[in-house]
């Protein structure tokens, strides 16, 4: 069934032009980066047509932000796609929602963008790619580190060959903490709740590493998941991990992702080491890197052209039919799906303290 998740790219039951504003519903406010949706609003890159939120509070705290219409905000997702016919719908809720997001969307035709990562499962997430492929819909998962032009310009290098074949992969994601940055009161309560959120760091940032790992080795499964989770503050975050650390066994490469809701600063980088060379993507623009035998270098790299610098003009150029997208794109449900099996082998090595094989789903 992977080789045919192309499909969701180029058979869609809706063509949108993409000099239109895309004709979004927003599926909850309880996930913090929904105010990015109401910014790309700002700039008339979407149109949101309707919000589907339960909590009136919340609902009317960004009603009363972004001076969003309250006529225009219903009780539940069903209500909002019956009065606003969408063309698509964006998902800030919980992960735990997000299968019941496709489950509502995907019948109608509706295309589903989610936050990172797919779902709360592989389980969740197999559901929720075989919807978008029998309804011919866009299933794209979005990432922050998606549009940075360093990583993209780092995985060029690697095409071209700059550092020969890669040997290590060392993933760093997270912050001081969900609580300790100051994240909305309804967003820390699902990311702190194991059934909302799956866990707690390794999840949240976790995913993100799994992402990158699986695109700059072209798709291709780990032979072996180890994990190691804890819990450095159970006065905070008494229910889940905050603290993670993931090692990724591959033939001749290893990959480390450290996840974590203890580093002193907030920060999304990624080292990548080959047989003569590396390259350190440490933000959105900054890189470091050393070719053979020339001293380390510094790169600032300008950000990418549109749509691919944007996940709601990149989702609304996917649903036109502008861009095409293959299984290894970073977006894609093939990617997405297998960032899921590396996180439940994470969840399952770290409660048993053994290493996962995953070599027979390769």
């Amino acid at each position: 069934m992977i080789k045919t998740f192309f499909v969701l790219f180029l058979c869609v039951t809706t063509l949108t032009s993409f000099s239109q504003p895309l004709r979004l519903g927003i599926a909850g406010l309880t996930h913090g980066h929904v105010g990015w949706a109401f910014e790309s609003a700002k700039k008339g890159d979407i149109e949101i047509v309707g919000i589907a939120e339960p909590d009136r509070a919340v609902a009317q705290r960004y009603a009363t932000q972004y001076g969003f219409p309250k006529s225009k905000i219903y009780s539940s997702l069903h209500e909002m796609l019956e009065a606003t016919r969408p063309t698509a719908v964006a998902a800030f809720g919980s992960i735990l929602a997000h299968r019941d997001v496709v489950r509502a969307c995907a019948p109608r035709g509706i295309h589903v963008m989610v936050e990172k990562p797919l779902a709360i499962s592989a389980d969740h997430a197999s559901e929720m790619v075989r919807l978008a492929q029998q309804y011919g819909i866009v299933l794209m998962t979005n990432y922050e580190t998606t549009w940075y032009p360093t990583n993209h310009l780092a995985f060029q290098w690697i095409k071209d060959n700059k550092i020969g074949t890669i040997r290590k992969i060392v993933v760093h994601d997270g912050h001081e903490g969900p609580k300790e940055i100051g994240v909305q009161e309804e967003f820390l309560a699902w990311l702190t709740d194991p059934e909302q959120n799956g866990g707690g760091a390794v999840i949240d940032f976790g995913c993100y590493g799994a992402n990158l790992a699986l695109w700059l080795m072209n798709g291709r499964l780990p032979d072996q998941v180890t994990a190691v989770t804890q819990t450095m503050k159970p006065e905070i975050y008494p229910r889940v991990d905050d603290e993670a650390t993931i090692i990724l066994t591959y033939p001749g490469t290893q990959v480390i992702i450290q996840a974590s809701w203890n580093w002193p600063y907030g920060r999304k980088d990624i080292e990548i080491y080959g047989t003569h060379g590396y390259v350190f993507a440490e933000n959105r623009h900054h890189l470091r890197y050393r070719f053979g035998d020339q001293p380390e270098r510094q790169f600032q790299a300008d950000e990418r052209e549109s749509p691919y610098n944007d996940p709601f003009l990149y989702f609304a150029a996917l649903i036109a039919g502008e861009v095409k997208a293959d299984n290894n794109d970073l977006s894609s449900a093939a990617n997405n799906l297998n960032v899921l099996k590396i996180l439940d082998a994470a969840r399952e090595s770290a409660r048993t303290g053994k290493s996962v094989s995953l070599s027979k789903v390769n």
